[in-house]
């Protein structure tokens, strides 16, 4: 079973904006990003990236990847001091310019977004860094990572015809997609990047076959013995492994896994209070209720409202987004 794309679909993420573009000297580009995943391609030039949580700008030089695993505003421009810059707010409502071939004295970047509108409960995105860099001599140029972003990159570029290339946006929706995921697993597999949880956890035989158990029948009226019949260990190993590696115990992080499928339901469909408790695995409302706003921090029915009145919010995209290119 592949947890990753479980969780990417519970979670409510949202795919894709993609955009090239060139950055304009003496002039900073803002991010709104509080509530995406995404990163950053510099293919020419040198950017420097800021954040509120970094004690100095990043700099970034050509072929450097800079990934956002939590969502942050955050700016670029191409001086390590944007002090009194004019700044250029990022807007996904409106189709980017095309902009001329660059000569190489214009630093260009290639960016993808994922948004995840609603906060998710599950551990993998609060264990996520708020920053990784991957350096352009930490990929070797035949890897898979590195392939997908030439390839990338390849199809973002701008020129005449471009954008009605035959299937241009269906491939490269696909390949971000690719990169994305290629650049999570560098992260997962550097251990100073994350440290204990989720994303190490999988590793244990036995903890993760309970976590694909778990998600694989979310529903299902799981207890730790059967949960520790269904891996093949004794009730007290699986619950002393499990909480050693993800700080937490299979019944609890069932609950989460509920829960964040809940979401996903309250958001996606009109379906009622009951009729999402049984979904995910209550038996009724009230109870449904009580386990939901004890870790979302709303009750069910106010979460839907929420949702519901932020959905004409010009940061709030959906499945379908442009890919575009622009001087900003």
């Amino acid at each position: 079973m592949d947890i990753l794309s479980e969780l990417f679909r519970d979670s409510g993420l949202r795919r894709r904006l993609v955009n090239r573009r060139g950055l304009v000297p003496g002039r900073t580009l803002a991010f709104p990003c509080d509530r995406s995943l995404g990163f950053h391609v510099v293919l020419e030039g040198v950017v420097y990236l800021h954040a509120p949580s970094l004690p100095t700008p990043i700099r970034l030089a050509a072929g450097d990847i800079a990934v956002m695993g939590r969502g942050c505003t955050h700016w670029l421009s191409t001086s390590a001091h944007m002090s009194g810059m004019p700044v250029d707010n990022v807007d996904v409502d409106v189709t980017p310019a095309r902009v001329a071939a660059n000569d190489g004295s214009t630093p260009t970047l290639v960016s993808g977004a994922y948004q995840l509108w609603n906060t998710p409960v599950h551990p993998f995105f609060s264990e996520l860094p708020e920053w990784f860099v991957l350096r352009t001599d930490e990929s070797p140029r035949f890897e898979p990572l590195s392939l997908a972003v030439a390839m990338l990159t390849n199809e973002s570029t701008h020129g005449a015809g471009a954008s009605e290339l035959l299937g241009r946006g269906t491939v490269v929706h696909g390949l971000l997609d690719v990169l994305f995921t290629y650049l999570l697993r560098t992260i997962v597999a550097r251990d100073d990047a994350v440290g204990a949880g989720w994303m190490h956890a999988v590793g244990d035989t036995a903890v993760r076959k309970a976590v694909q158990a778990i998600h694989a029948e979310s529903a299902r009226d799981w207890t730790l013995d059967m949960l520790a019949s269904e891996v093949g260990v004794s009730r007290s190993v699986l619950a002393l492994r499990f909480r050693a590696s993800m700080r937490d115990t299979p019944l609890s992080y069932l609950r989460t896994v509920r829960m964040q499928r809940a979401m996903r339901l309250l958001t996606e469909s009109d379906a009622t209070l009951e009729r999402v408790a049984t979904d995910v695995g209550y038996r009724d409302a009230f109870s449904f209720s009580k386990a939901f706003k004890k870790l979302v921090g709303v009750s069910p029915g106010e979460f839907r409202k929420r949702d519901a009145a932020e959905r004409h919010l010009a940061w709030r995209f959906r499945a379908e987004e442009a890919v575009g290119q622009s001087t900003r």
